[in-house]
């Protein structure tokens, strides 16, 4: 009986071993679909990286990249480009939806995608670098000067003999070319959309070589991929998509979070608030909350700054300044203080290696921060002041012209009630029981009193 069971449980595994290759190789294929939208920074290479791993893993027969973004960091856009040459599953560029663009450094990235593709509406280009950061424009500037990366800053923004420029324009342009290669697009386009920021339209760019098709949506986008070869990884994938199912990847909690951290401005005001909350709770022993509080902004904002290509003397100088007004909080010297705004204000504008758009210090939040840097240590100060002025409240100083009631006298000295305890007491002029006296000096715990009437006397003359 015991040989049928193990017989037939054998014969159970042998038809599963058999009939499962079957069953997952006949298993659906499916496009997986992530959005880009916005600056590209370390929260964008996040989510792209992430997207990659997912569609590995489930086998994914393409991953549609969904672009709608002005450009941004240069670090985030190399890694990101990395990320797609090195992927194993094929990745279709799709700029949308229409009114989108994919400038800067979204042209890159749309180069490096296996197909690439726009919808009717869109455009591309602009893909001018800026590689070299400076202090932010004021309020109210040139509007030239303002423009981001996009913009013809190698026509008039910048001095045609720039070196560092002209290193910085031609590796681009060496990037974009070695790019359209890989994937056989217009790379003279490319170039152009380098050195003379370049803009072109859907149709244009289709025209020009520079996509593959232009399509309406993700299912006109599928049936028209379908049955191209790509190059993946250094083999070539016959795709076929026409018909799949289109499964969208939303950014998880932490890729929002980075998202909004990364912001060199709201990283500051986060460093503001963990300085002032650490300060305050050495102020205040005890409080708990600001100190508990602060490290953690401290601690995202280090993080947010460790991510993105800051200067290492602007953050110093701002953590300088931020000391110096925390001493002129304590200590007022005026010196320190106006010493602490300038050293902030300059370590703000030079906190950024590299501009672009959605990465570049405001003075909308540079000068408030500072200004309320300022108030908060003249309000600091001014209460040390008033406190300094103010007559002590502790100790033999507070007791001098304390008012006190006599318990009992006899001769030139006796027993008083002052601050609710008796005290031994002496007089150095007649007191009787009943007198209105007061403190005028405090020895080894014995008061020396007066009458108050005395006291007020003397005052007068």
């Amino acid at each position: 009986m015991s040989f049928a069971r193990v017989a037939l449980l054998a014969a159970a595994f042998v038809v599963v071993a058999a009939f499962s290759p079957c069953s997952s190789a006949g298993s659906e294929k499916v496009a997986l679909s992530v959005a880009i939208d916005g600056a590209i920074g370390p929260a964008s290479t996040r989510q792209l990286e992430e997207a990659l791993d997912v569609a590995a893993k489930r086998d994914a027969e393409v991953l549609i990249l969904q672009l709608d973004t002005p450009g941004g960091l240069v670090t985030s856009m190399r890694e990101m480009i990395a990320d797609i040459l090195a992927s194993p599953v094929p990745v279709i560029g799709y700029v949308a939806p229409a009114g989108g663009h994919a400038a800067s450094a979204g042209t890159y990235i749309l180069y490096a995608t296996h197909v690439a593709a726009m919808a009717p509406g869109t455009n591309l280009g602009a893909a001018t670098p800026v590689e070299i950061g400076g202090l932010p424009s004021l309020p109210g500037g040139d509007k030239g000067d303002q423009k981001d990366q996009g913009d013809q800053k190698g026509q008039g923004g910048r001095p045609a003999g720039d070196a560092m420029m002209a290193k910085v324009t031609n590796d681009a342009v060496a990037l974009i070319r070695s790019l359209a290669e890989l994937r056989g697009r217009n790379g003279d386009w490319g170039e152009k959309a380098v050195r003379e920021a370049a803009s072109l339209s859907a149709n244009a760019a289709l025209q020009e070589h520079v996509i593959d098709f232009v399509a309406h949506d993700t299912t006109e986008l599928l049936q028209l991929a379908d049955g191209r070869t790509v190059d993946v990884a250094g083999k070539k994938v016959v795709l076929a998509t026409k018909g799949l199912p289109v499964e969208t990847l939303e950014p998880g909690w932490f890729i929002r979070l980075l998202a909004v951290i990364t912001d060199p401005n709201t990283a500051v005001i986060l460093m503001l608030v963990g300085v002032y909350g650490i300060v305050f709770e050495f102020t205040s022993p005890g409080a708990v909350a600001p100190g508990v509080i602060g490290t953690i902004c401290l601690v995202l904002g280090l993080y947010a700054l460790n991510l993105l290509p800051i200067n290492y003397t602007g953050l110093a100088l701002m953590l300088l300044g931020i000391a110096f007004l925390v001493v002129e909080a304590f200590n007022p010297t005026v010196v320190l203080g106006l010493s602490g705004v300038v050293a902030f204000l300059f370590g703000a504008a030079m906190l950024l290696r590299v501009e672009g758009p959605g990465f570049a210090m405001s003075w909308a939040v540079i000068g408030p921060a500072a200004a309320l840097t300022l108030g908060l240590a003249l309000l600091t100060a001014t209460y040390v002041w008033a406190v300094r002025k103010n007559p002590p409240r502790v100790g033999g100083e507070a007791m001098r012209g304390l008012p006190v009631e006599i318990l009992d006298w006899q001769g030139g000295e006796g027993h008083v009630l002052a601050l609710g305890e008796r005290w031994r007491a002496k007089a150095d002029e007649p007191i009787a029981a009943g007198d209105s006296v007061e403190v005028t000096d405090i020895s080894d715990l014995v008061l020396t009193v007066r009458r108050r009437d005395a006291g007020r006397n003397g005052a007068r003359q």
